[in-house]
């Protein structure tokens, strides 16, 4: 077949450049539209309980992730001219188009009872015009005095306060968010510098945001650093400029190309979809490495150009066809997982390794075909003494020490076994945001005074309509409250009991000791100052649906980790089940904090799933390529061991299993498993050389398939290296670790798959390459040079 297809491409040069170049253009013109995400990544299905009951939430009682919070920790915080500017500073917030609404204690309202028209007022604590020290001390006295915002709006104790802002959902979900961002923070900046104080930002509609534009500058730091750093090798490697420029070039339409099937498949750019033009550049560059290598070689042998370029195709098309099918069917595992994020990040990923395959087997011989024929110095490369010193090294060592990589292997097994007992399930909201980054440190300034921003609810359902005003459902929560004070991770909470305790303080004309559940009577009372419409009772509305059958219980949490999370939610579930009877309510625990640690959980186990399906279907397709399961069986163990070292190493260093490192797994078996199709196609072909020779075959494939397993080596040892350049710790870990994994499955499949070859040749070797499925090679097999002739 690869002879018809080498025949096809070389005489229709033209027709295939022409056809490239119109795609090319087209996906140019989709990529111009690519867009980034600004929501909250759904990680868990929308059959999920978890995600049914957060989606109710939100019905209800509307978004949890759109506010954005100030603080500021200042002892002077009540100076008149220093107040007055703060209340000023959240005027002028709330006037930013996109900004809902504003909280705060210069926005702070007080309940006052009116005896005369029997209504409850609500009046602004503090005035506009605050013209004295003394008055604004008096108004002070007053805050203090309601227990209801003691925790929500400031912490006495740390003398620390809170601004809060709501963003429209909108504008929130969309790029226009950065331009907000931007002018909060330039008001904010602008109140910081006046005063001499640092104000902290956080909430996830602000941390998004920030996360977002460092997701958007990454892409093209990493796409740029992935060029030079291929670029740089390819020179090192073959010393010609012309080589580099044509690898680079297929491998930068291979980006148009994938950029341009998102916006066709309607995705936008995620943390994960962020990653695959960098992936696609490191990937594509090892095809063209080894058709390059593979002309140079072809040519040296012959000198006849278009002969070289015929062989290059029909003999290495086929073999690296299979290595990027088996690459792209690693990936392709994750389509089959229920993660939507896992879902898209599979496709395009797949999609267009298979892409970049078809473009570097027109392109390349293509390309070479209109330059003229390379020159001794540019086939240099075929005798680099030091690439050729290490294959001979590795042929050595295969043949007289197997014993050695044997021990070492066991070795490795044992170290790996012990340090994958080692390995923990954690996750952080902002896991891979560095501890020294603005981001983190403001986070844990709201957890230190706040107890977190992460948003925690309980939503409690009474079967009944006007169930929430029933007394006994109000001291049940404000039992629940009191018996999740004993969680540190958790900050005050706030509920429709606190709201009735607010009104009975005003009942009794403000006194502090007041603040309690009214009794029984003491409720009919209450309810005659409270207008009828709730809907402008926002104090119990924001708390209660509008049946008044189901009441919220408002938390913010620590980003304190998935482990502890599991921790968390089973003993408040256990609380909540003391309180309320399963058979008189329906309670969650919901809010956003749930759902990412749920998620986060859900996606590991995915990824984890994905492992598998991937070793499964690319051991099928070696099994299909080789026509044997013992074969293959062989070929996999060189190829699993870097997976455990891998894992063992994450043990040993405290890096926590998550779902940027699991994604390591995947993408590093996908990729390894191609240096055994590699070395194991022209051990066929060399064992029908050498009349089933093994030690003869074995050799010379390790000399005709070393140097450019090592080169592709190198280029994705440093090609996925430079992720460590990234400022989140998971992409950086996810760099390091699939560096580390290729760069040991390029030693065992050059060592322990020689040696296992070599001590299992009688049992295995004879048979399993005797009458193989698929024709991976056909050395043989030419074409007549006129068929060659355009």
């Amino acid at each position: 077949m690869w002879i018809v297809v080498a025949r096809i491409i070389l005489r229709n040069r033209a027709v295939f450049l022409t056809a490239l170049g119109l795609i090319t253009i087209f996906m140019a013109y989709q990529a111009s539209k690519i867009s980034i995400s600004y929501e909250f990544a759904p990680l868990l299905p929308e059959h999920d309980t978890t995600f049914i009951e957060y989606q109710e939430f939100k019905k209800k009682f509307g978004e949890d992730v759109n506010i954005l919070v100030i603080g500021v920790q200042d002892p002077d915080f009540f100076k008149l001219n220093k107040f007055n500017d703060w209340k000023k500073l959240g005027d002028s917030l709330a006037n930013i188009p996109g900004v809902n609404g504003i909280v705060s204690i210069g926005h702070s309202y007080n309940i006052l009872k009116n005896s005369q028209t029997k209504k409850f007022e609500i009046k602004p604590i503090f005035s506009d015009a605050i013209s004295s020290q003394k008055e604004l001390d008096s108004l002070a006295k007053v805050l203090y005095s309601l227990p209801f915002y003691n925790g929500m709006l400031y912490n006495d104790s740390t003398k620390t306060y809170l601004l809060a802002l709501t963003i429209n959902k909108d504008l929130l979900n969309s790029r226009d968010r950065e331009q907000l961002i931007a002018n909060i923070e330039k008001l904010t900046h602008q109140f910081e510098e006046k005063y001499d104080l640092h104000l902290r930002h956080s909430g996830l509609a602000y941390t998004r945001t920030l996360v977002t534009q460092k997701i958007r500058t990454e892409l093209s730091l990493f796409v740029v650093l992935a060029l030079l750093v291929s670029a740089t090798i390819l020179f090192l490697f073959f010393r010609s400029f012309k080589v580099i420029i044509f690898p680079i070039l297929v491998v930068c339409i291979g980006v148009i190309w994938a950029v341009g099937s998102m916006v066709l498949f309607h995705y936008q750019i995620t943390i994960l979809t962020g990653l695959i033009p960098p992936l696609i550049i490191v990937i594509g560059i090892p095809n063209s490495v080894f058709l390059l290598n593979k002309y140079h070689q072809e040519y040296k042998n012959h000198g006849n150009k278009i002969k070289a370029l015929q062989r290059v195709i029909h003999k290495i098309g086929n073999a690296t066809f299979l290595t990027n099918l088996t690459t792209a069917a690693g990936f392709a595992t994750f389509i089959l997982t229920s993660s939507d994020i896992l879902k898209e990040f599979g496709i395009i990923a797949s999609l267009n390794i298979m892409g970049v395959f078809a473009l570097s087997i027109l392109l390349i011989p293509i390309f070479f075909s209109f330059t003229s024929a390379p020159t001794n110095r540019q086939t240099r490369h075929l005798e680099n003494k030091i690439m050729r010193n290490i294959v001979k090294y590795l042929v050595h060592f295969t043949i007289n020490s197997r014993t050695v990589i044997y021990s070492a292997t066991a070795l490795l097994l044992i170290l790996g076994g012990i340090g994958i007992s080692l390995m923990k399930n954690t996750g952080y909201i902002l896991a891979d945001v560095p501890k020294d980054d603005p981001i983190f440190l403001d986070l844990k300034f709201f957890e230190k005074n706040f107890n977190g921003v992460m948003p925690l609810e309980i939503v409690i359902d009474t079967k009944k309509k006007n169930g929430v005003y029933n007394l006994s459902t109000l001291k049940k929560i404000a039992k629940l409250q009191t018996e999740l004070e004993k969680y540190p991770q958790l900050s005050t909470s706030f509920s429709i009991a606190d709201a009735y305790k607010f009104l009975r303080q005003a009942y009794y004309s403000g006194k502090e000791k007041h603040y309690k559940l009214p009794s029984k009577q003491e409720t009919g009372f209450i309810m005659k100052y409270i207008s009828k419409d709730d809907s402008k009772n926002k104090l119990i509305s924001s708390f209660i649906d509008s049946t008044k059958q189901i009441a919220r219980i408002s938390f913010k949490i620590a980003d304190v980790g998935t482990d502890i999370m599991v921790e968390l939610n089973e003993n408040i579930n256990k609380d909540i089940n003391k309180i309320f009877p399963k058979d008189k309510f329906d309670v969650s625990l919901t809010g956003t904090s749930i759902v990412y640690f749920k998620g986060a959980n859900y996606l590991i186990r995915n990824l984890f799933t994905s492992l598998i399906l991937a070793i499964f279907v690319i051991s099928l397709f070696m099994t299909w390529m080789f026509s044997s399961l013992r074969m293959t069986v062989i070929s996999l163990i060189p190829n699993l061991i870097p997976l455990l070292l891998t894992a063992a190493i994450m043990g040993y260093f405290g890096i926590p299993i998550k779902p940027s490192t699991v994604l390591v797994f995947s993408i590093a078996f996908g990729i390894s498993v191609d240096g055994s199709i590699h070395f194991l196609a022209k051990l066929r072909q060399e064992l029908k050389v050498t009349d089933w020779d093994i030690s003869k075959s074995v050799i010379s494939a390790i000399n005709e398939t070393g140097v450019s397993m090592l080169y592709t080596s190198v280029i994705l040892f440093f090609g996925f290296g430079i992720f460590v350049a990234s400022s989140f710790g998971g992409t950086v870990a996810l760099g390091m670790l699939v560096s580390i994994t290729l760069f040991v499955a390029t030693l065992s499949n050059l060592l322990l798959l020689p040696s296992l070859l070599l001590s299992l040749e009688s049992s295995i070797t004879k048979k399993s390459f005797k009458e193989p499925l698929l024709q991976i090679l056909e050395e043989e097999e030419d074409i007549e040079l006129e068929d060659l002739r355009f």
